[in-house]
Order: C-alpha cells, then structure tokens, then sequence
C-alpha cells in the first residue's frame, strides 16, 4: 500500500528503532498527526497474554481523568424509576421494548453506546446478533449493565471508554484528542497504562506489558520506553 506524502513526512520524525518516553512520545504524536480534523489520539499494549484461556482475556472500562474529547450519545433499555433516571441524567434515548423493536425493525443505531438495567438483558438478546458484531451489547464488566443508570451516564459523559483483548492479546483504546495539551494527553496516557497493569491476571508468568504504542489517526506509531512509567 502506497503510503501518502503527509504519513510519509511525519513518518520522517519518528525513529522506528527507538522507544521514547512517554512526555516525548505525547510530543511527538502531536507533531505527526497529519489529518485536517481534530484526531483521535490512541494507544496500542502488546501483551503477553493466551487469549484462548478464559482468565486471560481482560475486558473492563476506565473514565479519563480529562475526557475523551468526544460526547457520545446514549441509549438506555430501562423501565419505570430507572428509565425517569436515565432521561434526568441526560440519556439521548430512553425505552424498553420499543427500542428493541426500532433496532430490529428500523436499524435504529443513532447512538454510540447502550446502557441496561440487568432485568432487560433477556429482551436485549434478541437484538444481540446485532449489537454484539457493532460492539454494542452492554456488558457488566464495561459498567453498561447496571442498576444504577444515572452513574453510568455521568461516567460516560465524564469519557468513559471501553477496553479488551483481541484475538492476539492486544488492547486498543483512545486516550484523548491531538488538540489537547500535552499535560492533560499524558495523564489519560498514564492512567491508561497503570489500569492496564492493575488487570494483569494471575497466571501470567514474566514480562506482562511488551509493546506500548501511541498514534494518532491515520499518523505513524510511537514506541514508549515502558521504564518511563516508572516515574509516575
């Protein structure tokens, strides 16, 4: 694949053999980022996990100390107290079966991520095959399947974001926007990183973290000395 003039440039500042630390990798991903619009600034952990053993795929949601730089829309699947809840902590849609009914019936995917109430977890299923594919079905352990909705919205409006393992025991996740200072980038960046830590499973023998990169959307990937973490 013919890589673009701009990735080319930027591709120029980074030293692919170098690992850098994290205040100058945060540098760096600003100054390579080569899209018009505001990017979405992320990180990448290769880690030494077997994610065909069931306690080793880790799969959680953190809130940024600074946000995402991103409002998402929310729907909430709740019934009575919890759905009057929802609509005054500011969801964007708010209903049970109907809702179900325009997911099924009208494609109805005008929102970035559903909250739920564990008594509708039955009715949700039948759009599961849906939602799962789109990462959208809410999960327990990502805090979308709660009995107290209100948190939920006010985590995700603060910059709630989600993380698991993939097929290869990576973990991708956003970190912020590339307008963001530098100071408020890498404390998303570190919070990141010590949550990620925090998750390592017991039977994982050795050296857990092996690769940290950064990047920006469409920008060139910035390998982190993970030593720099070290000072927190």
């Amino acid at each position: 694949m013919k890589k673009g003039k701009k990735f080319v440039e930027a591709s120029k500042k980074v030293d692919r053999k170098t690992t850098y630390s994290k205040e100058e990798a945060i540098k760096l991903v600003k100054e390579t980022s080569i899209t018009k619009f505001d990017s979405t600034v992320e990180v990448a952990f290769n880690l030494n996990l077997d994610p065909k053993k069931a306690d080793q795929q880790l799969r959680g949601s953190l809130v940024l100390p600074n946000g995402t730089g991103k409002s998402k829309k929310i729907l909430v699947i709740a019934k009575g107290e919890q759905a009057e809840a929802a609509k005054n902590a500011g969801a964007d849609y708010v209903g049970d079966t109907d809702m179900i009914e325009k997911i099924e019936k009208e494609n109805f995917f005008d929102y970035d991520v559903i909250v739920a109430t564990p008594d509708m977890m039955p009715i949700l299923a039948r759009v599961g095959k849906v939602l799962g594919p789109k990462g959208l079905m809410p999960n327990p352990k990502t805090g979308t399947v709660t009995a107290n909705v209100a948190a939920s919205i006010a985590d995700i409006k603060k910059g709630m974001v989600e993380y698991k393992t993939d097929s290869f025991g990576n973990i991708h996740t956003i970190i912020g926007k590339v307008s963001f200072d530098e100071k408020k980038l890498l404390e998303n960046l570190v919070y990141v990183y010590n949550t990620i830590v925090k998750t390592k499973p017991a039977s994982v023998k050795g050296n857990y973290i092996q690769n940290v990169v950064v990047s920006s959307t469409m920008g060139p990937g910035i390998k982190l000395d993970k030593n720099s973490f070290d000072n927190n």
